[in-house]
């Protein structure tokens, strides 16, 4: 359901034009000033800064649906005094473009992920943040960007760097162990949400992708593909169901009543990253979550 953020910068455009054109102020306190279209990008960015950071998220309310966002004038206010923005790009926060435009700056700077991982327009899968490649690549370029803000801090954002791309093991050691200990582990999901993640474990996601497509773009499934979906959980063709906590109706509920009805357990995924987390320790409580689902049936339906 990432179609109908474009649909709502239309009036964020309008809030930002009632909040005038703010002159970009650079850092505050000698600090970069950075912003995340989703916070577990302004996360990361704040582990690679460190004390040489202010970092702020466009979205970071997990519970509610990021596809309803809508800005206002203080999110104008924080894009104008960014020096840094970054975001994910393929679609999924387009957003971001046209409030950028909508409140320029010549120095600042914007990286998104989709460039970075050098990825077409037409990628089906616009959660990039699941994909264990994502975030060492995009934190590079985090590094990069802020060294030449700061170069005399450039070796601690070297050492954050390399801190952080070391602490991403006990993910990718995560997805190892559940792809060794339950290797092709059926699953069903309501989008597309967590595949990145599910397919470095080795998960076999039963759910057509072409459903999951529907879903994330708001729009229903035909007949056949829900046919095939409602088949999952009547027959128990899965061990688990990835349900999408943030963006929910009749259709979504509809799995979920049906994965309770059959006692399939239920792992509650998300696309901002919840509070109390870091972005490494959100994705491991993910496969976590699945792994005990897979292994006694064990529900995780919101972290």
């Amino acid at each position: 359901m990432h179609k109908t953020l474009a649909a709502a910068a239309v009036g964020a455009i309008f809030a930002v034009s009632l909040a005038g054109c703010s002159q970009s102020s650079g850092s505050t306190g000698g600090k970069i000033v950075v912003v995340g279209a989703e916070n577990e990008y302004s996360d990361v960015a704040a582990q690679i800064g460190g004390k040489y950071v202010e970092a702020h998220a466009i979205m970071s309310n997990p519970n509610t649906d990021p596809h309803t966002f809508e800005a206002s004038a203080s999110v104008a206010k924080e894009l104008a005094e960014a020096q840094l923005i970054v975001q994910n790009g393929v679609g999924y926060d387009d957003f971001m473009a046209k409030l950028e435009k909508a409140s320029p700056s010549s120095g600042r700077k914007v990286i998104v992920a989709q460039d970075v991982l050098g990825l077409p327009d037409s990628t089906p899968n616009p959660h990039l943040w699941y994909d264990p490649k994502t975030m060492p690549a995009v934190a590079a370029k985090i590094a990069d960007e802020l060294s030449a803000l700061q170069p005399d801090h450039e070796d601690y954002f070297r050492k954050n760097l390399a801190t952080f791309k070391s602490s991403l093991g006990s993910w990718t050691d995560a997805l190892a162990s559940l792809k060794e200990q339950y290797p092709n582990a059926p699953v069903a999901v309501t989008e597309p949400v967590a595949d990145y993640a599910l397919e470095a474990a080795g998960v076999d996601i039963k759910t057509p992708f072409s459903l999951q497509a529907a879903i994330m773009n708001d729009t229903d499934p035909s007949p056949q593909q829900s046919a095939v979906q409602d088949a999952l959980f009547t027959d128990r063709q899965v061990k688990a169901f990835l349900y999408n906590q943030q963006v929910t109706d009749s259709i979504t509920s509809h799995y979920l009543s049906l994965a309770h009805s059959n006692e399939i357990p239920v792992v509650g995924v998300y696309e901002t990253m919840p509070a109390g987390y870091t972005y490494q320790k959100w994705m491991v409580a993910e496969v976590d979550a699945l792994k005990r689902a897979l292994s006694d049936g064990t529900s995780t339906e919101r972290l």
